[in-house]
């Protein structure tokens, strides 16, 4: 398979991984960057994954409010103080109150998901493709698919990033990672928003908070 430059180009920027690395990932995985980056990672030949078991203590909490309506405190750390004043390590922490505030995700990483709220989904998502008419082992393959579909909703890290909907959080993560030169952490979040849990009349903050960022 032919592998453009360009794509060659991005897979390096998002991984900090050599060339020819990049362009044999590319390759065994048919042109798919978030396979091809799963890839290096598996191989250790990533930056990103480097850094990644590297303790990361410092950091900052940042806080968004969008008209009053909705707030989100967040953290997020790096390895040193001295990154925590970076103005893109910032403005990513920002970015991430912000994905928050409009994504509204439950939690970090799929891992945060538990056993039990898993297999709950799982047979939600069975009866509704059983009630589509499907049979009961097209049924289970189904479930599979749409529980990806459910991380997307509630896991941050495998939201669309609400800046540019063609890239995962955790890819602008591993991006962040290679080019500021630390391990950054998500590490948790909270996110409040008026009325909520009270019968009220429906209204999408969540999307207003999307429309203000020009999305």
């Amino acid at each position: 398979m032919s592998i453009s430059a360009s794509k060659v180009k991005e897979l390096r920027e998002l991984t900090g991984a050599g060339m020819m690395d990049c362009k044999n990932a590319l390759v065994e995985t048919n042109g798919d960057i978030e396979k091809a980056i799963d890839l290096l990672r598996e191989k250790g030949l990533s930056k990103a994954a480097k850094k990644a078991g590297r303790i990361a203590a410092e950091g900052l909490v940042d806080a968004y409010i969008h008209n009053g309506r909705i707030g989100v405190l967040i953290e997020v750390n790096s390895e040193t103080d001295f990154v925590a004043k970076n103005d893109e390590f910032k403005q990513f922490v920002r970015d991430m109150a912000m994905q928050v505030a409009a994504a509204s995700p439950k939690y970090v990483a799929k891992e945060d998901v538990s056993e039990e709220e898993l297999d709950k989904e799982r047979q939600i998502l069975k009866q509704q493709a059983l009630n589509e008419g499907k049979p009961e082992h097209i049924a289970e393959k189904i479930v599979e698919g749409r529980i990806e579909k459910y991380y997307e909703q509630v896991c941050l890290l495998e939201q669309p990033f609400i800046k540019d909907p063609d890239m995962k959080v955790k890819d602008l993560l591993n991006e962040k990672i290679a080019k500021i030169g630390e391990n950054i952490k998500i590490r948790r979040f909270v996110r409040f928003e008026v009325g909520e849990g009270i019968e009220k009349k429906e209204e999408n903050f969540a999307e207003e908070v999307a429309k203000q960022m020009g999305m």
